[in-house]
């Protein structure tokens, strides 16, 4: 991730839930390439200033941390107030925040279908409503990390699904609304990090016995995936590239 650091030295991005896993190596990779980042959480304060004091060690001055429940409107609309007020300008979103725990279908609830929509849905909406302006003032873009269980419902996750199905169509829509100026993409990771909740062996098995390449990614999959829309995908909008090992072959 050496190459190319010129085309986006001196750029700011703003990367959502990115105290932990995926988002801390999409920040990690950002600001290996010279970016600025901001980095968002909302309950993980200590973890985010741990990667924030890590990634100003190498660049002083180059890290802001912004706490924000983003599904209040109010909150994302703040976030980016001080987003504008650190830089004056926002680059590239990464809405990557995202609640993730299983729904089973009888025993879902109202609580449940909020809070997944919430981290899921709204946020991300309404996050890039709020940014819209300062990415059109600096020809920007959006990536939002969707799943590939927008496609293919995972059993008992059904809320989870339905909100990153909405998730997708959402960055075919705002590609339309924000061009010509902001692009707006998506990455669907598969087995990338196994669930904080992680399966058992032989569901890890099974998992991996149908993905072509039998194997599990890693985070830097997703950050190679991000660079390539962020620096060189100059013609591509309204597309979610799948990086899940070839997953979503199977029927």
């Amino acid at each position: 991730m050496g190459q190319n650091t010129a085309t986006l030295a001196g750029k700011v991005a703003l990367v959502t839930g990115a105290a932990h896993r995926i988002g801390a190596e999409i920040a990690r990779g950002l600001h290996e390439q010279g970016m600025d980042v901001v980095l968002h959480y909302r309950r993980s304060e200590a973890a985010a200033r741990d990667l924030g004091a890590e990634l100003e060690g190498s660049r002083p001055d180059s890290v802001f941390l912004c706490r924000a429940a983003l599904d209040h409107c109010r909150e994302c609309t703040g976030l980016i107030e001080r987003v504008r007020d650190f830089r004056g300008r926002l680059d590239v979103l990464v809405n990557n925040a995202s609640g993730f725990y299983p729904t089973p279908f009888e025993d879902a609830d109202e609580g449940q279908w909020e809070e997944l929509m919430g981290s899921n849905l709204k946020g991300p909406f309404f996050l890039t409503k709020a940014a819209a302006s300062l990415l059109r003032a600096a020809s920007g873009c959006v990536v939002n990390l969707v799943d590939i269980h927008a496609e293919r419902p995972l059993k008992n996750y059904s809320i989870y699904s339905i909100a990153k199905a909405g998730n997708a169509m959402m960055v075919k829509s705002l590609a339309r609304e924000l061009g010509p100026r902001v692009r707006v993409n998506g990455i669907a990771p598969g087995a990338i990090l196994w669930p904080e909740q992680a399966p058992d062996a032989e569901l890890k098995r099974k998992i991996l016995a149908r993905t072509a390449l039998r194997r599990t990614g890693a985070p830097s999959d997703i950050v190679r995936t991000l660079l390539f829309l962020i620096r060189d995908a100059d013609y591509i909008t309204g597309q979610i590239i799948p990086v899940d090992g070839g997953r979503n072959l199977q029927q």
